[in-house]
């Protein structure tokens, strides 16, 4: 069992056509049949959507995103029309409001991994495989890969679990030179946020994006990088300076709050059939600084100066 702790109730705004709400965001189509996507500051784990919010999550998500988006473009197009607030929305969507193109998503998270941890970690474990991906001999919890790998997955809806699936998968399910596309362009867009992130000191360890199709000016379709993207919530990012294989990394990312629902602390059992707790408050405080400090680190500029944009 998992989901929502507390489905929220959508916002409704004139003009715009509530489509769906996810773990973090929530979708609306406008008059013009563009996309509008509000980052909530929910926050999930376990497949639950927790009852707590993080302050200010929703807007380092999607102020993250754009910077990315940016350093990216010369890449791959990205699915953003505009930043502006619809008309008649309520003030709290500023910040966290993108109006998108309307795309044909692949139903494939692009998943790139360029150290070994989670899921990976405990199939390689098992197989010394990963998507099955051979690997060496050797490697434990850190370990830097050979190379970056592409490791699908198929994508869950809410309250479900992405399940890690093969190369030639996919590439049955979207078709080869689809797959092939989708490979190269997840390899690329990881190999130049890995460096960018290494620069400011952080570990990229692993990331997932996802992808659409929009027409071409020449009667064919383009690929297009969609949804958000390098974020704590989609990235796994450590602290450069501390890195140290053979046990878990320190993060910039939730795993913070994955570490105290296990605990003792929590008195929840992730295999029972209660919904997860509240945060505390000192969880929470700690959470939203750790996604800021992974803004302010990979930005080079700190939130409060970017607040006030």
């Amino acid at each position: 069992m998992s989901g929502f702790v507390e489905k929220p109730e959508p916002v409704q705004v004139p003009g715009l056509i509530h489509l769906h709400t996810g773990k973090v965001r929530d979708l609306y189509r406008n008059e013009a049949g563009d996309l509008v996507m509000v980052a909530s500051d929910r926050i999930s784990a376990y497949d639950w959507v927790l009852p707590t919010e993080i302050p200010d999550k929703g807007r380092v998500l999607t102020q993250l995103s754009l910077w990315w988006f940016d350093q990216l473009a010369d890449l791959v197009p990205n699915h953003v029309l505009s930043t502006d607030l619809p008309a008649g929305a309520p003030a709290d969507w500023a910040g966290r409001t993108l109006v998108c193109r309307s795309l044909r998503m692949v139903p494939v998270e692009c998943v790139a991994r360029g150290y070994l941890t989670g899921s990976g970690l405990a199939e390689y474990d098992a197989t010394r495989t990963v998507c099955g991906i051979g690997l060496p001999e050797g490697l434990v919890d850190g370990s830097e890969l050979p190379a970056p790998i592409f490791t699908p997955a198929t994508k869950a809806a809410v309250g479900d679990h992405d399940e890690n699936v093969s190369y030639e998968r996919v590439a049955r399910e979207v078709g080869a030179e689809t797959a092939s596309v989708l490979r190269r362009t997840t390899l690329d867009v990881y190999g130049r946020a890995r460096d960018i992130a290494r620069e400011r000191g952080i570990i990229l360890a692993d990331t997932k994006f996802e992808f659409g199709f929009a027409p071409s000016g020449d009667g064919g379709e383009e690929l297009i990088i969609a949804d958000e993207v390098l974020t704590p919530d989609s990235s796994r990012f450590w602290p450069a300076g501390s890195w140290e294989p053979g046990k878990a990394q320190p993060s910039y990312d939730k795993q913070f709050v994955r570490d105290w629902l296990t605990s003792p602390a929590s008195g929840w059992d992730r295999h029972g059939e209660l919904p997860p707790p509240a945060l505390p408050q000192e969880i929470v405080d700690a959470t939203r600084a750790k996604y800021l400090d992974a803004y302010e680190h990979l930005t080079g500029v700190s939130w409060e100066a970017a607040a006030r944009r």
